[in-house]
């Protein structure tokens, strides 16, 4: 087994002679570097631009790019490919090919590789840290380095640790959190959900405290980092992002942590509060906004089509009573679809009002307001649509039969622009707003590997 690492001017090699195992040194320094300077650059998938010439090779498997002599492949019988495998072998050839040559296709393979090699490369350092068998290096290296990688929200490497160094999932940084509690605290969900491979141990973990006597309720009611809080867009949906976190983590909780004081003898809920009186705030400034800006369009939608309903296209017939053109198919579309727009337009209005008449309390943020505004994005964008077929229709009543009637394609065309232009606008608003409400729980299970 061998790794090779050369950084600038540094080189680490590692041999393995059965279970013999030996490390040499040229110009190394100190032990904790390696896993340093691995977590450094982890939190950006990996990004080893500082890496130069990593050959790895660890339990025979190896990451290559010789080919063998392909030209002489005649000369080689064990390189003699037909029937299918040289089909095979052609397109993997191309397909490795375009890996090299297109820019976006190479970078993802250069990423997806370097990542192997972090990997391969911390499983050595893990090894090498073990077969010292010496306290003094794990307190200095593993458990350094786990804390830095729970932060980070790194779980590739927080799971390699603990798969190989059991005892590391209880350790505890200088404010007495593990690994699970920082994940919290951070909002690093793949590195919480590493609880799920912990078998019966997953209740220990619950029933741990931090050094402030704060429960896993306490931490999931503190406000994210900033960086976590900008993944969404809107006060209101940041707001649904941290309910979702300390529902979520309420599920894990124990029954009597619910309303459990800390040394500060506040409950989760009152943790919560405080921290969020803020994002509440600006979580309705942005909701009213919204909603505001949907009240106006959806009221003119309501004028207009409301008027076209009792203005019928070509008049009505005077022995009759009925509308002139009722028996043409274009007549039932401009009904059908006036009909829709009007409905729709009623309905979008009455759930912006809604929002507006809210009470805005801290739940209503989980669910209540994101679906009702989601209601009337959607509605609101039924609404014009339906309009504009109803135009188009009416335009085609009274000018149909016109010579000129191929002056009416550019005009109906021209007639969609407010639909491609609602939806290149907020589609991308009602996009994250399903996505956040709709979508499935934050926790699962990412792996079947066991630590206890």
């Amino acid at each position: 087994m061998f790794a090779s690492v050369s950084k600038k001017n540094h080189r680490f090699l590692f041999k393995a002679k059965g279970e013999e195992e030996l490390w040499e040194e040229a110009d190394v320094p100190p032990l904790e570097d390696p896993l340093l300077i691995l977590l450094e650059n982890a939190n950006r998938i990996y990004t080893c631009s500082s890496f130069e010439d990593v050959p790895v090779k660890v339990k025979d498997v190896t990451i290559s790019r010789s080919r063998g002599d392909i030209e002489n492949a005649v000369d080689d019988p064990d390189q003699v490919l037909t029937g299918h495998k040289y089909n095979w072998a052609a397109a993997r050839l191309l397909v490795e090919y375009f890996c090299i040559t297109v820019p976006c296709i190479k970078h993802i393979q250069e990423q997806k590789e370097m990542h192997l090699q972090a990997l391969k490369l911390l499983k050595c350092l893990c090894e090498r840290v073990r077969s010292l068998n010496d306290s003094n290096a794990y307190e200095s290296h593993i458990r350094n380095a786990i804390n830095s990688a729970a932060k980070l929200g790194i779980h590739e490497v927080t799971e390699e640790i603990v798969e190989s160094f059991p005892i590391s999932v209880w350790a505890r940084d200088k404010e007495g959190r593990n690994l699970f509690q920082r994940a919290i605290i951070e909002r690093h969900e793949n590195v919480f959900n590493l609880i799920y491979q912990m078998g019966d141990y997953q209740r220990i973990i619950v029933y741990m405290k931090d050094g402030f006597g704060n429960n896993l309720l306490h931490l999931a009611g503190g406000l994210a980092p900033p960086n976590k809080l900008n993944l969404v867009s809107g006060a209101a949906l940041q707001m649904q992002r941290e309910l979702q976190w300390f529902q979520e983590v309420k599920m894990f909780a124990n029954p009597e942590d619910i309303d459990w004081p800390n040394s500060q003898n506040e409950t989760p809920a009152m943790v919560f509060t405080r921290e969020h009186k803020k994002l509440v705030a600006e979580g309705e400034t942005w909701m009213k906004d919204t909603a505001n800006s949907c009240t106006i369009p959806s009221a003119l939608i309501v004028t207009m089509v409301f008027a076209a309903a009792i203005t019928v296209p070509g008049g009505i017939n005077d022995t009759d009573g009925l509308p002139i053109f009722s028996k043409v198919a274009a007549f039932k579309i401009f009904v059908i679809s006036d009909a829709v727009s009007l409905f729709a337009s009623i309905t979008s209005l009455l759930v912006v009002l809604s929002i507006l008449t809210s009470r805005y309390a801290e739940g209503d943020f989980l669910f209540v307001l994101p679906n009702r505004l989601i209601i009337g994005l959607a509605t609101l964008f039924l609404s014009i649509t339906a309009m504009v077929i109803a135009f188009s229709s009416a335009l085609y009543l009274l000018f149909g039969d016109n010579d000129k009637v191929w002056i009416l394609y550019p005009v109906v065309a021209l007639t969609f622009i407010p639909i491609f232009s609602f939806t290149s606008l907020q589609f991308p608003l009602l996009r994250d707003l399903m996505v956040s409400t709709y979508r499935p729980r934050i926790f699962g299970k990412q792996s079947n590997r066991t630590f206890y």
